[in-house]
């Protein structure tokens, strides 16, 4: 227990003198990796960077033979002794490969950190069983990650950095906690340098708005909502609102474009319109695009309940040609036990709202919730078919650590790794196959063409139940709809320097 005492150290920058390798794994689990930068570890990196601490990355997006760069890099690069790496949870096979390899060149020579949002969604589960005085799921995998890993940082990581980086370090550092000098506030938010994107090589990556090259960013951190499938419900640092100001993000906006020449831009955020200033901003965006003499092409996440006519003017002025809403389910019944706080009317009037002011919608829609069934699957086929999307996709949902379908969920009696979530309102159940996230990776989002597998199954539908009406709903609406498969891009293959010293510049970037 002494790993969970709240770490309220003076972090010092001025003693750390030895470069650190940022690792950006690959998400071999996406069909074109190369779209959107890591922007999270590339803040940790710019804070690094303002302290004049040497810093490489390795970018390994989007490379298909990536444990032969890792072998290459680490056998070049031997004075580097620290590695930290950043992970979602469906990237965590391809990091054990990384860590594997990183241990069987270099030893116990070196020192590996890992931040991200598994190891801090693995963290609040785990909070949540000691307190419960419980030893369960969340338990065993905070093991495994301590097994693998020198140090974790959970939370925000800008200032958690420099105590990982620090002499002893402890092995869990919970930045995930608002009374933590290292858990960032808005003040500290908008103080931070902007990502060090030129650590990557931005023209690798290719992503378009209405044919308009483009980069992410992120506006703000946190949603306040507590969807019974989305992860960090019990993570203040996902949860909780932290906003920049309106000038703030706009200057980031200008950078990019005056940099890398970006005329679009989407915003990675959870939900824009949870900002209470989003119509401000949309027009300091607009008077920004004016005062250059550009025009600037935007996507992002809205929350439908709280969509606006004026939010809905206001961003098409500002040059919003895209939202994309987590709609989730066409099913009044699902809805409600979601969690989602938005109903069926609502999520209409969303989309109304929407093609009234010219903004195309992409609905982000999921099956495989408690009390799922083929009527309620049925029902978002149906919604999808009267609302008309101008795109969509439907996925499986996964019981990720950090949600409460994961957290609050049960052992099947008799059924070894085998766990049931019971809905508290409607007793609806969904019983889940427990995933190894060190091995599986393929429960995140399969192939559009019939790829998915599931690791659900509820009441009334089987695994493959699940399946089979996915790719049914996903056919029938694009073919009623006339809404095409976008396609995939195949990774990029890394080739040996065949002895000449150096590395691909579409793989690495350096700063000393």
């Amino acid at each position: 227990m002494n790993n969970l005492i709240k770490i309220e150290p003076v972090f010092s920058r001025r003693k750390i003198t030895e470069p650190v390798c940022f690792i950006i794994p690959p998400s071999t689990f996406l069909l074109n990796e190369r779209v959107f930068i890591s922007n999270g570890v590339l803040r940790v990196g710019s804070v690094l960077e303002a302290e004049n601490i040497p810093i490489e990355v390795l970018d390994l997006s989007g490379i298909k033979n990536f444990l032969e760069v890792v072998t290459d890099y680490i056998k070049e690069k031997d004075y580097i002794r620290k590695f930290a790496v950043t992970s979602t949870t469906p990237q965590m096979p391809a990091v054990k490969l990384i860590v594997d390899r990183l241990r069987e060149v270099r030893g116990k020579d070196i020192k590996i950190i890992i931040g991200g949002s598994h190891v801090t969604l693995v963290n609040a589960a785990y909070r949540k069983e000691v307190l419960r005085g419980i030893s369960g799921r969340a338990t065993k995998a905070m093991e495994q990650i301590k097994k693998m890993f020198d140090v974790i940082i959970c939370g925000d990581g800008e200032r958690a950095i420099f105590v990982a980086l620090g002499d002893n370090p402890p092995k869990i550092i919970d930045a995930d906690d608002k009374k933590s000098p290292l858990f960032l506030d808005n003040k500290a938010l908008n103080e931070l340098p902007l990502p060090a994107r030129h650590l990557v090589d931005v023209s690798s990556y290719h992503y378009t708005i209405d044919g308009v090259p483009a980069i992410s960013l992120i506006a703000q951190l946190g949603c306040p909502f507590g969807c019974g499938f989305c992860g960090g419900r019990e993570s203040p640092s996902l949860r909780q609102i932290r906003t920049r100001t309106s000038d703030n993000i706009v200057a980031e906006m200008v950078h990019l474009y005056k940099t890398y020449n970006m005329r679009g831009f989407m915003f990675y955020d959870d939900e824009l319109n949870v900002n209470k200033g989003i119509v401000e901003l949309m027009k300091l965006i607009t008077k920004a695009q004016k005062d250059l003499g550009v025009e600037w092409r935007l996507r992002g996440f809205i929350k439908s309940e709280l969509f606006t006519e004026e939010q809905a003017s206001a961003m098409y002025e500002a040059g919003f040609r895209w939202i994309l809403v987590g709609f989730e389910s066409g099913s009044p019944k699902i809805l409600e036990i979601i969690g989602k706080k938005a109903t069926q009317e609502e999520n209409t009037r969303c989309v109304e709202i929407a093609k009234k002011y010219g903004l195309k919608v992409k609905a982000l829609m999921s099956v495989g919730h408690p009390g799922e069934s083929i009527k309620t699957v049925r029902e978002t086929e149906n919604w999808l078919l009267q609302v008309r999307p101008d795109d969509f996709d439907v996925t499986i949902i996964t019981c990720y650590p950090g949600t409460a379908y994961y957290d609050n969920a049960v052992p099947c009696r008799g059924e070894k790794g085998m766990w049931v979530y019971i809905c508290p309102k409607t007793k609806a159940k969904l019983s889940q196959i427990e995933v190894d996230y060190m091995v599986t990776a393929d429960y995140f989002k399969g192939d559009p063409h019939g790829g998915y597998k599931s690791y659900v199954f509820t009441e009334s539908l089987t695994q493959n139940d699940l399946i089979t009406l996915r790719n049914s709903v996903e056919s029938h609406v694009r073919e009623s709809l006339g809404i095409s498969f976008n396609p995939s891009v195949p990774a990029m293959l890394y080739e040996h320097s065949m002895g000449q010293s150096g590395f691909p510049t579409n793989i690495l970037r350096v700063s000393k």
